[in-house]
């Protein structure tokens, strides 16, 4: 029904659930991860069909049924999901087995969460998407992961950087053990975002910000976030080799993958799922 030309991402199809996996994180094998689509769920109208956001419309039964739908074609244990809470900042939260629950069936307990972390079992870790980018993390050697949204607000704010510290601090993650994979999202080719943005990027320090600010003319910018969040996490220790970007954009792919920019908002949201196994 579905094919995609990637070098990096291969398309899933189960129980009629379609998803994105890295071809890199699939070599590692104490995690299973999954990147959704719009194709295989329950929602209907603007949201068809695999809607995985609460609040934006939808009802909640649908979106419920979408994760356990989702979850039983992917391989993960609905009852062990924890979501972020989203707002374009930079906040990692550690999670536990105790957190299963929060913002799927468990009302949210924090306000502002952009990215996940934990080295347990039995806890997977959820993220929403539709054009930003997503960070999955892999600590081969201490056996811990960590999911992270980052919008031109998270990126501007180093949220991989962050992401990469929290890691330290609580498992002893040294970066060079870390494998980064970056994306789907929107991409250079579509993402265009006026003078005011861009110059807070062309401000990042210790990147090369000619790799991705590209000045089209008139106040005008097209803004490559993945390579800006490449360059922020080998940056902060990460192998050059370890990092991989995702070579789908949302916006192009959009008859796959949610976008709003290609939708004008009227859209369902994607979301990563990352669990130790």
């Amino acid at each position: 029904m579905f094919n995609i030309n990637s070098q990096t991402m291969t398309l899933n199809e189960n129980k009629g659930v379609y998803f994105l996996k890295y071809n890199k994180l699939n070599k590692i094998d104490f995690i299973n991860h999954a990147f959704s689509t719009r194709i295989g769920g329950v929602s209907e109208n603007e949201f068809s069909s695999m809607n995985l956001s609460f609040g934006r419309g939808d009802p909640d039964e649908n979106v419920t049924k979408n994760y356990k739908i989702f979850c039983d074609a992917a391989g993960f244990d609905y009852e062990s999901l924890v979501a972020s809470a989203q707002d374009h900042n930079t906040f990692v939260r550690v999670v536990t087995k105790e957190d299963r629950g929060v913002g799927i069936y468990k009302p949210r307990d924090i306000k502002s969460v952009d990215a996940l972390v934990t080295n347990e079992k039995g806890v997977t870790l959820v993220t929403y998407y539709a054009d930003c980018t997503p960070l999955f993390f892999v600590d081969t050697n201490k056996k811990a992961i960590g999911l992270a949204h980052g919008g031109w607000r998270g990126t501007v704010g180093r949220i991989g950087e962050k992401v990469l510290k929290t890691m330290n601090e609580n498992y002893g993650t040294n970066p060079q053990d870390v494998t980064v994979c970056i994306g789907p999202a929107i991409s250079k080719c579509c993402y265009e975002v006026d003078a005011p943005v861009a110059e807070k990027f062309l401000a990042l320090e210790g990147v090369d910000s000619s790799k991705f600010v590209f000045d089209k003319g008139d106040g005008k910018y097209m803004l490559d976030l993945l390579e800006c969040n490449r360059q922020i996490v080998i940056n902060a220790g990460v192998k050059a080799e370890n990092v991989v970007l995702s070579d789908l954009c949302t916006r192009c792919s959009s008859e796959l993958l949610w976008s709003h920019r290609a939708t004008n908002g009227k859209r369902g949201t994607m979301s990563a799922f990352m669990c130790i196994l």
